[in-house]
């Protein structure tokens, strides 16, 4: 019986670490090729038509609604473009996804986020495609779920980051790491972004990652 046992979860231990290998180069690959198209696809409809942001202008987060319709216009373009290219090249991947995160999150807030929710239902009703007069940031949503991987794991083996590291003798994945620094980049990470759309919420994440690293600079001292 326990010889059984041990053969089963040493088949099962075989088939999850090669589906980890396969998983360092073709999820992060797919990933990069289909979030790069979108952005550029984005970039290129921005950047060979009329700018309508001056119409929303009132809507963006602060401190975008102060600026001029057409500095964020060409920002938000560029900022797509470039992204997408390096998406697709596996070059700066984590910056670029990051870059586009926040790009996201300040078009969720003008453009799909509902202008007023009265209750979970309301903001349930958003998570749609068509705007329904409850937003639509059913999109925005799915693609900060397909960049955050990209931001958090890096892009792949299958990619110039990866190349680099390899030329530069660097690792090109190290060990994980889960203390204390290591949240409180992630909540810095996400505060920021946050700060476009739930700007409360934003600033209690960034209030952690402060706190986080106090505590550690603290206990370590």
């Amino acid at each position: 019986m326990n010889t059984a046992i041990a053969g089963a979860l040493g088949a099962w231990e075989g088939l999850t670490a090669r589906l980890r290998g396969v998983g360092q180069w073709l999820p992060p690959l797919v990933l990069r090729l289909v979030m790069g198209w979108e952005f550029f696809e984005s970039g290129r409809e921005k950047l060979l038509g009329e700018n309508w942001f001056a119409d929303i202008q009132d809507r963006f987060p602060f401190p975008f609604n102060h600026l001029p319709a057409g500095f964020s216009w060409t920002l938000s373009t560029w900022t797509e473009l470039a992204g997408a290219v390096l998406l697709w090249l596996g070059l700066g991947t984590r910056f670029a996804a990051f870059a586009l995160l926040f790009v996201t999150f300040v078009a969720t807030a003008a453009v799909h986020w509902p202008d007023m929710v009265s209750m979970w239902s309301d903001l349930a009703k958003g998570y749609a495609i068509t705007d329904m007069g409850y937003g639509n940031f059913k999109l925005p949503l799915l693609f900060v779920v397909m960049l955050l991987p990209l931001m958090f794991q890096g892009p792949g083996y299958f990619s110039l980051d990866a190349l680099l590291a390899r030329l530069l003798a660097a690792d090109t994945m190290p060990a994980p790491r889960f203390d204390a620094r290591a949240w409180a980049l992630a909540a810095a990470l996400l505060g920021a972004c946050f700060l476009m759309l739930l700007p409360m919420f934003g600033i209690a994440l960034l209030a952690v990652a402060a706190a986080l690293l106090v505590a550690e600079h603290l206990l370590g001292a």
